[in-house]
């Protein structure tokens, strides 16, 4: 059963993963992707950093034990970052969920996550449903971004 859930969790990740690398594509030009207009304050392509670096951290460095080192902050400070290289951020997102999901001893699911996020404890699977909506909470950002921004689809 758990072994379907890490699979489950890895179809999920993915799915939602390339969904981020066909909205990235979707913005016409580098320049839209960075825009910021309004009330938005984080465009597509801040919100690409931000995902990548957030799913790297917690299932790459903290489940993985993968050496990835975060830096957040720049996650919201970096600007003009070219498409290329976000749609590589993607990529290699995409492998490292998979690889490490997908290795994970199933056991390891009803244990505590090894970091306290919140200041208390949780199980590795709260967790990982938890990512799972922050990819699809900030996805939907993106989504609805770009469409404001360009209009259609």
């Amino acid at each position: 059963m758990a072994e379907d859930f890490l699979t489950s969790l890895v179809t999920v990740f993915n799915r939602d993963l390339a969904k981020l690398e066909e909205e990235i594509n979707l913005y016409p030009n580098e320049e839209s992707v960075w825009t910021i207009q309004g009330d938005i304050k984080n465009s597509g392509g801040t919100l690409c950093l931000h995902l990548c670096g957030n799913l790297q951290h917690f299932i790459g460095a903290v489940l993985g034990k993968n050496g990835y080192v975060r830096n957040r902050e720049n996650e919201f400070a970096a600007r003009h970052v070219p498409r290329h290289l976000l749609l590589d951020e993607i990529l290699k997102t995409r492998e490292t969920v998979k690889q490490v999901l997908l290795q994970l001893d199933p056991s390891q699911l009803e244990e505590e996550y090894p970091v306290q996020v919140w200041g208390y404890p949780i199980t590795t699977t709260f967790f990982l449903i938890h990512l799972a909506g922050h990819l699809n909470y900030h996805l939907g950002q993106v989504n609805y971004h770009r469409r404001i921004l360009v209009g259609s689809n």
